[in-house]
């Protein structure tokens, strides 16, 4: 079984996941990385030069074709998008939501130009995160609220919630 985090981009998905990663004796895999290594430039340039729909088909294949298992993944904010991609991850594993309130996302990510997120044009990140919150919600077994705690109690949260989850 996997262990896949999904939420906004600042959530500390990738943070998070390593740590938790090493606390579990599991791998660890960033689809992000896998997505950039695949195509052999980065998220931004991606984004920039074939479009945000040309993006998410990508990162729905990549993601979607993964044959991963005892890691743990940390998504791109982006992947809730997919239902293909989210039913995939959850017939592999149990799905945490790390969710963090929009002004700790709006402070975390400063400078949204270079973090290759995806927003559609004339949409503000407001307008990303209120469409995506309900996605994570929808598509999660578990949520973490991450505001307001530092790293490591994140990371107790989390196991001590998946420990639970596989009881049920």
């Amino acid at each position: 079984m996997n262990i896949i985090l999904i939420g906004m981009s600042g959530a500390g998905k990738s943070t998070l996941g390593v740590l938790l990663a090493k606390a579990l004796g599991m791998d660890f895999v960033d689809t992000d990385i896998v997505i950039q290594q695949h195509e052999g430039r980065m998220l931004q340039d991606i984004i920039d030069h074939d479009g945000v729909e040309k993006f998410l088909e990508i990162e729905e294949t990549i993601v979607s074709d993964m044959r991963l298992n005892h890691c743990v993944i940390s998504t791109g904010g982006s992947v809730v998008y997919s239902e293909k991609a989210m039913n995939v991850l959850k017939q592999h594993g149990s799905i945490i939501y790390l969710h963090v309130p929009f002004e700790e996302i709006e402070r975390r990510l400063k400078n949204i130009t270079t973090r290759g997120i995806v927003i559609k044009n004339g949409s503000s990140l407001k307008d990303v995160y209120e469409e995506r919150v309900p996605l994570y919600r929808k598509h999660s077994d578990i949520m973490i609220d991450c505001s307001n705690k530092d790293i490591e109690q994140c990371v107790r949260e989390m196991i001590v919630s998946i420990q639970e989850h596989h009881r049920h």
